[in-house]
Formats: C-alpha cells, structure tokens, sequence
C-alpha cells in the first residue's frame, strides 16, 4: 500500500541541497546522514513547480582530499585524486589519434573520492579488463564454440599508451575469460600501437586480421596477422605476416589519416574488399581496397565521402535484411537488402550511421536519405559511446554490435581507481521496418540469464509534478523495462510552441514532459539521473518526441562530465512510449521505443551506490498525467576472471 504525504516542508528544513546557490549553508559539506521522513512501500511525492526545479537543478559539488590512501585498504578514508604519482603524457597529436580530457572541478582541485566510491564504481555485468586502460573493440567473431573480443588495451597504465590487444572469450556474450594478450606493438610498424583491426573468416576456415599499426614514424599503416594454430579454439597465438606492412598511405592522404580497416567482404568477382577510414580536408572519406590474398591491394574507388565530417574512424559497411530478423553475412550482397555505413567521427568523438544502397559495380554506396547522410543525421548512440564494431555471428545468425564506453572523469582519478573504460553490453542489431527509417539495436537475449527477483508495478497513474519511489532495495545493477500512456486529451488540446530540440534539463517543464525514470538516485534526491521523454508539438499541430538522460545531478564529484544526452525517438501511432534500462553501477544504456534511440551514460555516483542507489518514476510535465507500467529485475553480476588452463 502506498503512503502519501507532503514532503515540502521536511525536505526544505531538514536537507541543506535543496537551499538556494547564494545561501552561504549550502557551500558547507553535506551532512552524512541527512534527516528525512521515513519511507515504506511505494511514497509518491506530488511536487511543486519550484520543488521539482531545486531538486533537479541544483549541483554540488565535493570537497577536496588531503591525503591518499590505498585502493587495496578496506576502510572508506579519502583517496585524493590530487597527488597520484608522477605526470603521465597523455595520448596526443603526434599519434594522430583523440586525446582524452583532463578535466579538473570548478575550484581547480579534483573531487575527493573514498574508496567506497571508486571501488563501486567497477561493472557487476558490463566486460572490461581487471586493471588499466581499455579502448575499442577489435576483430570481434565466433570460432569453435567461443566467441572472441579482442581490445586495445594498455598493459602499464590507467591512461592511453602501450597499446596491445587484449583477448577475452566467452560462450555466452555476457560471461568472460581473460586470455593472454595477443598481439604486441613489437615491430617497427606498429611499434607505436596495435590499433583498431577486423578479422575476416575465409569460406576454407582460415582467418585473417587486418589491423592498424603505428609505425616508428608514427605512420598509420595497414599489417597482417593470422592465427597460429587454426585447431586451437582459443586463438590463443598470433603470427604477423613478415611482409607487412601490407598497406600504406596512398597519395593525397596523411600519415596520420589512414586507419581502422573493416571486416573483408567477397564479390561475385570472387575478389575481397575491405574500407579504411580517412580524410581529404575536412571531408570524411571510405577508401576501397581489393585484394585476392590479403597481402597485397589495390586501391579501388572512395565508396562514400561528406564534407565537413572530418577524419572517418572505426568505419562499418555491413548488409541489414529489410525481410527478416536475422542478420546477414558482411559477404551478402542482392535485393531484400539495404548497406548501412558508419563512421566515428574524430572531430566531435560520436558515431554516426546512415542505410543506403550499395553498388558493388562502381563501388559507390548512395544514402537513402541525402539530408541523413553519415555525419548528418542518425547516430548510434547518443551518449558516452565510440568507435563500434560489428561482427556477424553465424553460430546464432545474426550481426552484433559492440561499442566502447570511455571515461568521463579526470586522468588523475583513472589512475586512482586502477582502471579506466567499459564495453556496452552486445547489442543485436535489426532493420525497423516499421519506420523504414532506421535500424533497431537490443541488449542480447543472453543478458535476460542474469536476471534474479523482479517486481512491477502495474498502471501507476502521475499526475503533473509528481515522483514516485519504486522502493527497489538497491539500485546497482537493473534491468528495467517501462511503458507510459500520456493523456491523449491533454496532447491533443496543447497549443504548440515549436521547440525542436527538447533534450533540455529534466527539471525544464513542459506541457507534455519530461516523464521517466530516475535511476542511481539516493533516497533524498540529492543524486539522481533522470531518463525521460520529452514531446514536442509544432504550431502546426505535429509532434516531435525525444529520448533524453541528464547527468546534471549524476554526482557531487566537481571533475567529472555532466553532460545532458539525447536525440530524438520516433513513436508511431498506436505506440505506448517505451524504453529498456540497464544499470550497472557507474554506466547505464537506455534504449527507447525498442532500440530506435540509445544512450549511453557513464556516471559517477557519491551518495547513491550500494544500497543508496534507489528508483523513481516521475512526471514533470505542467499540463498531461501519465499512466505508467514498470518491470525491474535484479541482475547477477558476471564475476569476470582469467581463464585457468
């Protein structure tokens, strides 16, 4: 049975976050244990205008340390993010690759973290290495019963450098191994990193890896490695070919602009081709190269280009049945087809993506849309998200999507916790052939095995300016599916205001929104991170919707990211508006109208972890309620761990 009643008067008095940003109180260190009304059972909480502002708009932040301590300690003391050994280089322009932001808290001091907070901070289910750094996901694919995930990986550090690939294997996608690292810059091609490569399973069974090496004179080059011992399962050994490098830069392009070589396709011509990402300008470019053996090329066509893109990484070219569900081999090429092509975009670190047609003719891919090119219009992913890789798995027929989570927080606090960067959970991805428009990308059906207690909460109706506390014991590690009706009567008489981008903050109320969730939020609210629609109806009577996540309030920490994503979700008619959370302690992946939009978070909680993390339901439009139907499951964590042989 809920218990109602208004909060107002003892959140106002009794918790100082609530009190205005010129208050002189408010710049005092938060009270560990604030005094608030008890609550039993599911409270809902009808807010005013002004409550809803303050409890969603206002962001403190921490104070700093003084002292470090060690990670490996079991107390709860500060850990200072200040004085982390000596200065670490980080990756920059002489490699021609991204550097990480260093960011630092308003008052130039970093947050002072315990190690409670860092400690929890680690995944329960999402894959990334037992220590130091990871970026993106290479050569991903499925051979004797495991599927393999190779990572650019730094053996030495927290922070970018010394890139290796990292290998891990599962059978599952969720449950990993560790395995030995593969593949080491050792040579005088890729002495400066073993970058971003693809492997390509020949119709005899061999398997060819094509991947990036940074050179001595850090000169982005094309090499070739293959597998030792095709009998081992494991794909433990890697041979690079004594000829390599077996690609360099052709004419017109930098050293510095040629990398990221896709998965290798073959053509009724029986010759395989394969895509490298590069640039002329500021134009984003897709160079063909063909080859019969994999260790000599020819240098085809530019399958597609966008001006004012910038440098083309981690480029995709696959097939997407327009017929079916399954996914299709990178080989298949004829009608029932569309191409999608992907590009992660340098300049602005997003990936972008676009369906089109390709002509295996003339080499030229042609957008659906001109208007939603690549680098244009759709993105993959609307948060924390980069450098994607798919891969087709013939095991269960279909084309998996892996994407790199980096770090939002500061280098210093990186080296602090040990570690830095995640992989998002696998996503299958599909052609929505309801819009025509887009593909559809969805957790693994094989995350639902770590499912344990669930609850849900049938036809909760919330009225304008109301939250309601779902009363979850903890939580950490989620897996949540919500549907909300709004009130057709209310969308239909609202007057239109021609917004067109509504991803602004949750606390930003409008006729029909925000409504959603908050998740990682602690009890009293001075964390949380809302997830939510906003609908945005024109003068002209139509209406745009939108999929949001605001970390304003994610966490006190002053020095990491806070960041609003979002973009917008189509909703057909006779759609209820939906979305899937996965929360896993520091990251969550949201994806609305089964998969349409996603966003991806990295967040940094400091009083919701452990059994503070909790979840709301919220309304926060002025003029529509909604009537919402929630389902959460608790989700096992995967306890990754090296493979004993």
């Amino acid at each position: 049975m809920a218990s109602y009643f208004s909060p107002f008067a003892d959140l106002e008095n009794n918790e100082p976050l609530l009190r205005a940003h010129n208050d002189p109180v408010s710049a005092q260190p938060e009270p560990e244990s604030p005094t608030q009304r008890p609550i039993k059972g599911i409270a809902i909480l009808s807010l005013s205008f002004m409550l809803i502002l303050s409890l969603m708009a206002i962001i403190y932040n921490g104070q700093p340390a003084l002292l470090p301590v060690s990670l490996s300690s079991e107390n709860t003391e500060t850990a200072s993010s200040e004085k982390v050994g000596p200065a670490v280089v980080s990756r920059g322009k002489k490699e021609g690759v991204s550097e990480k932001i260093s960011r630092v808290g308003e008052s130039g001091i970093s947050f002072a973290w315990t190690n409670d907070m860092l400690r929890w901070q680690r995944s329960g289910f999402h894959f990334q290495p037992e220590k130091n750094w990871m970026n993106d996901p290479n050569g991903p694919l499925y051979y004797k019963g495991f599927y393999h995930l190779f990572y650019q990986y730094n053996p030495d550090s927290a922070v970018w450098g010394n890139i290796t690939w990292g290998h891990a294997i599962s059978t599952d996608l969720i449950h990993w191994k560790y395995l030995p690292i593969s593949m080491k810059p050792d040579q005088w091609y890729d002495i400066n990193g073993v970058w971003t490569g693809s492997a390509t399973i020949l119709p005899d069974g061999k398997i060819m890896m094509v991947y990036t090496g940074d050179t001595d004179k850090f000169v982005q080059v094309q090499n070739l490695a293959y597998p030792a011992n095709l009998s081992d399962p494991l794909l433990l050994d890697w041979v690079k070919y004594p000829g390599n490098p077996v690609l360099t830069p052709p004419e017109g392009i930098g050293a510095k602009d040629f990398r990221d070589p896709t998965t290798a396709w073959v053509g009724p011509d029986g010759i395989w081709r394969l895509i490298i990402g590069s640039k002329t300008g500021t134009t984003g470019i897709s160079l063909v190269y063909k080859t019969k053996d994999f260790k000599t090329y020819e240098l085809e066509s530019n399958l597609h280009a966008v001006p004012g893109t910038g440098m083309w990484e981690c480029v995709d070219f696959y097939p997407v049945s327009i017929t079916g569900q399954n996914g299709l081999d990178t080989s298949a090429y004829g009608s029932g087809m569309k191409h999608l092509l992907k590009a992660s975009l340098d300049d602005n670190k997003q990936d972008h993506y676009a369906l089109g047609t390709y002509d295996m003719t003339t080499q030229t891919w042609t957008p659906d849309n001109p208007d939603m090119d690549v680098g244009l219009g759709l993105r993959l992913d609307y948060g924390k998200y980069y450098a994607s890789k798919t891969f087709f798995d013939q095991n269960k027929q279909r084309r998996i999507l892996w994407g790199w989570v980096g770090e939002t927080d500061t280098e210093a606090d990186d080296l602090l916790k040990g570690w830095a960067s995640l992989q998002t959970i696998p996503r299958v991805v599909t052609y929505d052939a309801k819009t025509g428009t887009n593909i559809l990308q969805w957790p693994v059906k094989e995350v639902e095995s770590l499912r344990t207690d669930s609850r849900e909460y049938d036809n909760l109706l919330l009225q304008p300016g109301s939250i309601i506390n779902l009363d979850i014991a903890s939580g950490a590690q989620l897996d949540i599916s919500a549907e909300f009706v709004v009130d057709q009567e209310a969308l239909k008489l609202t007057v239109g205001d021609d917004v067109i981008n509504n991803c602004s903050a949750a606390a930003v109320r409008q006729a029909l929104g925000p409504f959603g969730l908050l998740v990682l939020a602690d009890e009293s609210l001075s964390e949380l991170t809302p997830i939510y629609f906003y609908i945005a109806k024109a003068s002209d009577g139509t209406v745009k919707n939108w999929f949001c996540t605001d970390q304003s309030r994610s966490s006190k920490a002053s020095s990491v990211d806070k960041q609003i994503y979002g973009g917008p979700v189509p909703v057909l008619e006779g759609e209820k508006y939906s979305m899937r959370l996965l929360v896993d302690h520091s990251i969550i992946e949201a994806f609305g109208q089964g998969g349409r939009t996603c966003i991806t978070s990295r967040i940094y909680p400091t009083k919701a972890i452990n059994g503070n993390a909790k979840v709301f339901i919220f309304n926060n439009a002025t003029d529509s309620s909604v009537t919402a139907s929630v389902k959460i499951w608790e989700l096992d964590s995967i306890n990754l761990s090296p493979y004993i042989f």
